[in-house]
Parts: structure tokens; C-alpha cells; sequence
């Protein structure tokens, strides 16, 4: 590991896709900077390339600030090679019911925006200058139910991940003329701790006839990131076992 080695920043991380998008671009050689709102469940100190993780609030402004300030020191004024805006949040009612446009509270709505939406904004504004001196990537993590009506999740998640592939195509367009590449991935049911038990009835609607992992996600975050990548930008690629098709 070298000075030279590529450098990402993974909103997250402390589990699920963002935990395991961190372990795999340590294990190509890639040092990265963590964030969520909690420690990592496993700690990644151990393995070589990891700057640090940083605990942070995305949905406050002071928080947010503090997070980019704090990574912007960890960077030291080296180049940022990636962005993953994976950080992101589903929220349900107490008893579990799907929290819609008639039922939902609008509170829970703009926190769901403020950290969905408004955060990779944020964050590839706040990242701008060290993305550009590395021609680098921002890869946001939207959503198979941001394009479909999805039965659990709710439908502040839903439009908010809506917007962000909207955004995505956006910032893609911006972002060019500082050299910067902006894709997106949109996973469809991934094993993770938010998927609940009736997930599993979704699984004859899948091609492939199975639920994905965080890893089929995470590699395709990590290609979106990589020099593979360096003539895409503006695209979404569906991570769903094929489930999108119907």
C-alpha cells in the first residue's frame, strides 16, 4: 500500500451493502474512509488500507459538515478516487405497516429525503475539489422500488430514491465538466438487516430465484468506481436477479 493507492469515501458502512463494499475495495487495494451512524459491526481496523470511520448523522446539517471537514482532513489533500452515497434509511410504522402517501408522517418524510436524497447531494458538492484532481467517481445507491411500486417499502423511501436517480443523471451531467464520473446502482432484495421475513414471497418474482447479497451489489459499486468504468457515466445499473424485467 502506497500513498498512491485510490482512495474512497463509503456512507454507510457500518453494515449490509455498505459494509461489504468497504471489505472489497480494501481487498483490491484501495484505502478507504467509513461513515455511518454507528461503528462497523466488524471492525475493519485490522485490514490494511482503512484511513478510518467516521460517526456521523447525515441528516443534520452539522453533522454532515463535520463529516466532510473530518474526511477532508484524513485526506490530507490527496485526490478522492470514489464516493458511494450508500447511507439510506426505510422507515416503517410500529407495527410494521407500510408507511404511504395517505398514512405516512411528513416529518419522517423530509428526514427520509434529508438523508436519501439531500445527503449525496451534499456530499458530492462537498467533495467536489478532491474528486475533480482524481477525474474520480460518485456512485449512488438507489432502488429497484424507486422506479415500481414496491409492496413493503414505504413511499417516502420510494420517491426519495426516485428523486436520486433523477439526481443522478443531474450531477452526471454537471459533474463532467470537473472531470468527475456519476452513476448509480439500484439493487432490488438484497439480503440485508433490513429485509424482513416476507421478503421471501418476492423471490418467485425473481429470475434468478433467489435473493441478492451485499456483495452482488458491491461489485458492481467497485466496477462503477474502477478505470473499467471511465467512458460510463449517467447510467443505473439494476442489481435485481432480473426482477426489474416484470
Amino acid at each position: 500500500m502506497t500513498d498512491n493507492a485510490n482512495i474512497a469515501i463509503i456512507t454507510g458502512a457500518s453494515q449490509g451493502i455498505g459494509h461489504a463494499t468497504a471489505k472489497l475495495f480494501l481487498s483490491r487495494g484501495w484505502q478507504v474512509i467509513s461513515c455511518a451512524r454507528s461503528r462497523p459491526a466488524e471492525d475493519l481496523s485490522a485490514i490494511k488500507g482503512w484511513l478510518g470511520h467516521i460517526e456521523a448523522d447525515l441528516t443534520e446539517n452539522a453533522s454532515l459538515d463535520a463529516f466532510i471537514k473530518e474526511a477532508t482532513g484524513l485526506l490530507n489533500g490527496r485526490a478522492l478516487n470514489a464516493l458511494v452515497n450508500n447511507a439510506g434509511m426505510s422507515p416503517k410504522s410500529q407495527n410494521r405497516e407500510r408507511l404511504g402517501a395517505l398514512n405516512g408522517d411528513l416529518d419522517a418524510w423530509r428526514t427520509v429525503f434529508e438523508l436519501n436524497f439531500f445527503a449525496p447531494l451534499k456530499l458530492g458538492r462537498g467533495f467536489a475539489s478532491p474528486l475533480a484532481k482524481a477525474h474520480g467517481s460518485i456512485v449512488n445507491v438507489t432502488s429497484i422500488a424507486g422506479h415500481m411500486i414496491h409492496p413493503f417499502a414505504g413511499s417516502a423511501y420510494s420517491s426519495s430514491k426516485a428523486a436520486l436517480s433523477a439526481l443522478t443523471r443531474e450531477m452526471a451531467n454537471e459533474f463532467a465538466a470537473i472531470n468527475v464520473r456519476v452513476n448509480a446502482v439500484a439493487p432490488g432484495e438484497i439480503s440485508t438487516e433490513m429485509i424482513q421475513p416476507e421478503y421471501e414471497m418476492l423471490i418467485p418474482r425473481i429470475p434468478l430465484n433467489r435473493m441478492g447479497t451485499p456483495e452482488d451489489v458491491a461489485r458492481s459499486i467497485y466496477f462503477l468506481s474502477s478505470s473499467e468504468a471511465d467512458y460510463v457515466t449517467g447510467t443505473e445499473i439494476w442489481v435485481t436477479g432480473g426482477q426489474h424485467m416484470f
